[in-house]
């Protein structure tokens, strides 16, 4: 056996030295993107879109240049909350995100579509390599801070994102039932097998205010989420509450007027993690 030179390119032994090759695709040349958020949950109808959406709002409002991705390419609902029903722009080499009111850079397979209620009928590869695709093809230009809204589950999708995208940190978004701590743990347990750090938890539609007597109802049952939380080591960033003033705002596409007190700890704690 020869001499080992430590240059693994030239050489096909499967020695301890050998460094796993990385998956992580380049972004388009054009695109400058500091710290990317994956928001993930296990299951769907818990309001991670919501999510995603209040926390791009949030930075934006914090003077930091904004962008989502919108991976949820059979249940894309991003454009919808910002209000965005136009066309994308592209050529054979590139594609252009289309800006909302407030400034935040948003691209959606929604986006590509010649009527937005169009279903996407796609096996798993065509809709990983879209995904992929949103990261290397698009003109992000420069992001301070972009959030992937992730599909629900571990398939294909948040795999092809973990492995391609250099995803800073994720925030795992849930709801009270009891059933979600099983949830939890996969998508905790996923993470941990990419190697990609947890900024924490939010936990959403936790309780609902009674608006005669302002006391805290827990419609869905009582919380878990700190349980979970402390048998993972993670932090709980937020307890949402049930909104039908923000519910209205999602829906008619106005989620940058927002205004929700709740939710102010996810932007603090965004900022402290990338710091």
């Amino acid at each position: 056996m020869s001499e080992c030179t430590h240059d693994c390119s030239s050489c096909s032994a499967n020695c301890s030295s050998r460094k796993p090759e990385s998956l992580i695709e380049k972004p388009h040349e054009l695109s400058s993107i500091k710290k990317v958020i994956a928001v993930v949950s296990g299951k769907g109808g818990v309001g991670k879109s919501m999510v995603t959406s209040m926390s791009a709002v949030l930075m934006n409002r914090r003077g930091f240049a904004t962008a989502v991705l919108d991976a949820d390419i059979t249940g894309p609902s991003i454009p919808k909350a910002f209000g965005i029903h136009e066309r994308a722009q592209g050529n054979e080499k590139e594609i252009y995100p289309v800006i909302s009111k407030k400034g935040t850079k948003v691209m959606s397979v929604n986006l590509l579509l010649e009527n937005e209620t169009d279903p996407v009928i796609w096996r798993g590869p065509v809709i990983a390599g879209t995904v992929k695709q949103f990261w290397t093809d698009v003109v992000w230009d420069d992001v301070d801070y972009m959030f992937v809204d992730m599909p629900p589950g571990t398939g294909d999708v948040p795999l092809t994102v973990f492995q391609s995208l250099p995803i800073d940190g994720i925030i795992v978004v849930t709801s009270p039932q009891e059933l979600v701590s099983m949830i939890v743990d996969k998508a905790v347990k996923m993470a941990e097998m990419m190697h990609i750090p947890i900024i924490g938890l939010v936990e959403n539609m936790s309780y609902a205010v009674c608006p005669d007597c302002g006391k805290k109802l827990n419609i869905f049952g009582e919380s878990h989420i700190d349980e979970v939380a402390a048998k993972h080591g993670l932090k709980v960033l937020a307890k949402l509450p049930v909104d039908t003033e923000l519910a209205n705002q999602v829906d008619g596409g106005l989620i940058e007027l927002f205004e929700s007190e709740a939710a102010d700890p996810i932007a603090d704690a965004i900022e402290e993690f990338c710091k």
